[in-house]
């Protein structure tokens, strides 16, 4: 897994993607370990380098991960619905006041990107929170018509 946290930075919230393709995508679309520099949010610095070796499946995390310049790599893009007022309070309870500041001025980052480049629409499977764990639906470019089974829901 490879979190877009680990990727992004104070500076760069979303213009993050050709060192993403440098140090990860290309690499391991050669067959290769990737080596990339996790940023330290509390830090404002890069710290040592992480190592992803090759693998059948990569999860890459995160807002951004279903943007237009990676979606041709990708095998399949979910969509976490949820409204952006709850997950923006999510990411303040786990950041605290440290980065308090940091989550002003990302609420209207994300909102320029989605704006711009929305990847909602290119969704295979939109996954929903529910009281008993989550929702596995088609997602808006599922091939998966309204008659279609649905992906089987997981719980947590």
């Amino acid at each position: 897994m490879l979190h877009l946290d680990d990727i992004a930075t104070h500076d760069e919230l979303f213009s993050w993607t050709a060192r993403l393709t440098a140090q990860v995508i290309g690499p391991l679309g050669r067959g290769e370990s990737a080596r990339y520099f996790p940023y330290d949010w509390n830090l404002r610095a890069f710290g040592p380098p992480r190592v992803l070796a090759p693998a059948p499946v990569l999860l890459v995390e995160g807002v951004g991960a279903g943007r237009r310049e990676l979606r041709p790599h990708l095998a399949a893009l979910l969509w976490m619905e949820l409204p952006a007022p709850e997950s923006w309070a999510r990411g303040r309870r786990r950041d605290g006041e440290a980065q308090r500041e940091f989550w002003d001025g990302w609420t209207e980052a994300e909102r320029a990107h989605f704006a711009g480049d929305p990847s909602r629409p290119h969704a295979d499977l939109t996954v929903r929170a529910t009281p008993e764990g989550y929702e596995v639906l088609p997602g808006p470019a599922s091939p998966l018509g309204p008659g279609s089974p649905r992906p089987n829901s997981h719980s947590r």
